[in-house]
């Protein structure tokens, strides 16, 4: 290979990495947040308000605790759109509205796997 053509040769290797790694630590990270409001809904199905709320908390916290690397990666509208969803299931959990929560959960539990879709490494996402 010509010297003039390492250079741009590893660059890309180095950005398709960095794809393949993002879209594997994106997807591993909506699912747990995913998993976490499937907890919720079930507490929420079996009336452990308390249990549930906490539920929703702790995964708004781990949720927080990668905002940076969120808003560096991915659609800022799709992260703020997630950012309400976790503030309203939470309201809604601490009202005990069954109905608004389980809604609200499963709108967010769609966002998340948006989320993930976007950022997956596929030719829907490359063109």
């Amino acid at each position: 290979m010509k010297k003039g053509l390492l250079i741009p040769a590893g660059l890309l290797a180095a950005i398709l990495a960095f794809c393949l790694w993002n879209s594997a630590a994106m997807t591993a990270h909506t699912a747990r947040w995913r998993a976490q409001m499937e907890t919720a809904d079930r507490l929420a199905r079996e009336g452990k308000w308390t249990e549930a709320t906490a539920a929703i908390q702790e995964g708004y916290a781990d949720w927080t605790a990668r905002q940076t690397y969120l808003h560096i990666v991915t659609n800022h509208d799709a992260v703020d759109g997630a950012e309400a969803m976790y503030h309203r299931a939470l309201a809604f959990a601490k009202s005990r509205e069954d109905s608004e929560l389980r809604a609200e959960l499963a709108d967010l539990r769609d966002q998340l796997r948006l989320l993930a879709e976007m950022e997956e490494f596929s030719v829907k996402n490359v063109l």
